[in-house]
């Protein structure tokens, strides 16, 4: 009794210590898999307005389902650019008060053929009528939905041909402007100079270190900001068949060439041995394999050639025979009529008409059989051979309309004639005929066996669990591999390296709970993919990697500088000509909107300087693109002045057309975006 007393008196302790472990089994499993971290119902936002998720998986699922076909990634980041540049937008709309009316929402539209030239919604005379537009949603108001989504992507339209035309009214182009460009182009100047090329030092003697790359990215860190990205090492083990297994089919194969050779029930005999089912098409000898096109063709009926190997198949093929003329090349005009088969109502040509029509193209290029090809263009109503001339190429008995088909194969190269079918009537030119041959062709691919199969998965395996450890080449070379190129994707990317729509890999990169150094297989179409994390690179400024090839040049140019400064000494071009071991070269009619030196190319502050140097005068040390310069100007003309500079301005103001296009790039880099699209598992 005295120890059922006593739990008695624990069995609420007990009950407390239970619940606390409950509680944080659960408490545990929620952190584990994201549940308190997901604090956001929201997909993003730009400059505090949120897309919600719903609605942003909505949009994503009608993109996927558009049929352009795009992966499910590029649907993502369609829709997720589509949003940011609305919402910033709308901002500007706000902002700016824009504001449009029915009227101009209704002439917006109205543009989209499927309303504007809708004839529900025309009038008597053809015309759009807005009132019989508003009407049918009215007597159809399930479509109401659907009205709404249309009116609002109407309304953002109409707002932004309002936008883009203020923004284009903001590039002012003055007289002065085109003044100053007629002076660009048209004032000339001819000068001295002596050139010391920076080639002429060489770069071990000016070393760029990465912080001084650094610092001079944090000079304009907008200019070198980057996006968050992961730096892959890979390899790929491919699962492909080995060499036992290629003679294993070539085995299969042969044994079965004296078979195919006596059997006379070919279709049969391939069918029940083939990869590949019987064809019982004739084949061109252009349209056979080219490596074996001359061994299969002048094959003699009944006998059999191979195995050979095509294209991942070990194959034997039986001649059964040649057909002469078995192939035919035709071209045509066809003329419709209202009623027969072309699905195009705008043909409204009788039957009578179409006949007349075609025997008078007929007579024409009987007359002239130079014109049958633009006459094609002009007449033809089947639209897909009118693009190729009216030609139809390897037409194979039995492919086209009977009448068709009987003019083509029962009449001589060159014949020219009408055909009435079911489609119009045709003027049709038999251009050429080939004979053909037909084979039953058995084969067999080549594929890993089962051990190979084994094997190879066996040797991924290995090298993810050992390159965990050791550095992947080292394991890699052990093996026979070959290290991929390393790969520098985005959280957003579906690609690593040359290797298409693999989200998975990428989500794993950025997965937080994945460890620079890890490694993990992943089972792509053709094997395996062994991927290791080998640098995480925060958003911020670029890796030194990245910004050295940009930046490095310009130090290592002004180190090279000041080296020169020291060599090009003398206050005359010629003891700096001197000093330096170069000549004194000359120019002549350079221009500031052309600044180009022979051997030098584009040298602006040259010229510019050149330009602002008084005559007989050296200028100090300048810095170009490609060389060190000192300039002695010797004349500058100036243009004569013009009664007015129209042409000039003209042309700027098309330059401010195409810079007004850059507005969307423009409000994106001064906008905060928060992008949570991995949040939800993109």
């Amino acid at each position: 009794m005295a120890v059922l007393s006593k739990i008695r008196q624990r069995s609420l302790l007990l009950i407390v210590v239970i619940g606390f472990c409950l509680l944080a089994f659960i408490v545990g499993d929620l952190i584990s898999s994201g549940g308190f971290n997901q604090t956001s119902k929201y997909v993003g936002s730009i400059n505090g307005k949120d897309i919600s998720y719903e609605d942003f998986r909505a949009k994503v699922d009608a993109a996927e389902r558009s049929g352009q076909g795009i992966t499910s990634i590029q649907a993502v980041n369609r829709v997720w650019d589509q949003e940011v540049s609305i919402a910033l937008l709308q901002e500007q709309f706000e902002k700016l008060g824009i504001r449009v009316g029915e009227n101009q929402i209704m002439d917006i539209m109205k543009q989209s053929q499927d309303i504007g030239q809708n004839p529900q919604f025309q009038n008597a005379a053809g015309q759009f009528d807005a009132q019989k537009f508003k009407d049918f949603f009215q007597s159809n108001p399930e479509l109401a939905a659907s009205l709404v989504e249309r009116e609002s992507q109407a309304e953002l339209s109409a707002k932004y041909m309002i936008y883009s035309t203020m923004i284009k009214a903001g590039f002012v182009t003055t007289e002065a402007d085109g003044k100053f460009q007629y002076e660009l182009e048209a004032n000339k100047v001819t000068f001295d100079y002596v050139a010391f090329p920076f080639t002429n030092i060489k770069d071990s003697e000016v070393p760029v270190s990465d912080d001084e790359i650094v610092a001079y990215m944090r000079k304009d860190e907008k200019k070198y900001k980057a996006d968050e990205t992961r730096e892959l090492e890979f390899i790929v083990i491919e699962d492909k068949p080995s060499q036992a297994d290629e003679a294993e089919v070539q085995k299969n194969i042969t044994v079965l060439v004296d078979s195919l050779k006596m059997t006379s029930r070919n279709q049969e005999f391939v069918d029940a041995n083939s990869d590949i089912k019987y064809d019982s098409t004739y084949i061109t000898k252009k349209n056979l394999p080219i490596q074996f096109a001359d061994q299969l063709y002048n094959l003699p009926a009944g006998e059999v050639f191979g195995p050979y190997l095509l294209n991942g198949y070990y194959a034997i093929s039986k001649s059964l025979g040649k057909r002469a003329g078995a192939s035919a090349k035709a071209s045509h005009i066809l003329i419709g009529y209202q009623g027969g088969k072309i699905p195009n109502p705008a043909i409204t040509r009788t039957k009578e008409e179409a006949q007349a029509k075609a025997n008078d193209l007929l007579a024409q290029i009987q007359a002239n059989p130079a014109v049958f090809e633009s006459l094609v263009a002009t007449n033809s109503d089947d639209s897909g051979s009118a693009q190729n001339r009216g030609e139809y190429d390897n037409i194979m008995p039995g492919q086209m309309v009977k009448p068709f088909d009987d003019f083509v194969f029962n009449r001589p190269i060159g014949s020219l004639g009408v055909v009435e079918t079911e489609f119009g009537y045709h003027i049709i030119k038999v251009t050429d005929k080939q004979d053909a041959v037909r084979l039953a062709t058995i084969a067999q691919i080549i594929e890993p066996s089962e051990q190979t199969s084994d094997e190879i998965f066996a040797k991924a395996n290995k090298l993810e669990a050992e390159a965990a450890e050791k550095d992947l080449t080292t394991v890699a070379k052990t093996m026979g591999l070959t290290v991929q190129p390393t790969a520098n994707v985005k959280a957003l990317d579906e690609n690593v390296g040359q290797y298409q729509n693999q989200r998975a890999v990428i989500r794993w990169a950025f997965d937080k709970k994945t460890d620079v150094g890890e490694v993990k297989r992943f089972n792509v179409p053709n094997g395996n993919l062994i991927v290791k994390l080998k640098k995480v690179n925060e958003e911020g400024l670029m890796a030194v990697s990245d910004a050295r090839p940009m930046i490095e040049p310009i130090l290592k140019n002004k180190k090279k500088t000041e080296k020169i400064k020291a060599i090009m000494t003398g206050s005359t071009l010629e003891e700096a000509a001197k000093a330096a071991k170069v000549s004194v070269a000359t120019v002549t009619d350079l221009t500031l909107q052309s600044p180009n030196l022979a051997g030098f190319g584009s040298e602006p502050k040259v010229v510019g300087t050149a330009f602002a140097t008084a005559p007989n005068k050296v200028s100090g040390i300048i810095e170009g693109k490609s060389a060190v310069y000192k300039v002695k100007t010797k004349t500058v003309v100036v243009a004569p002045k013009l009664a007015n500079h129209t042409e000039y301005v003209a042309k700027l103001k098309a330059q401010s057309a195409a810079a007004a296009g850059q507005m969307i790039p423009a409000l994106k880099e001064n906008a905060k975006i928060e992008d949570n699209r991995l949040d939800f598992g993109y």
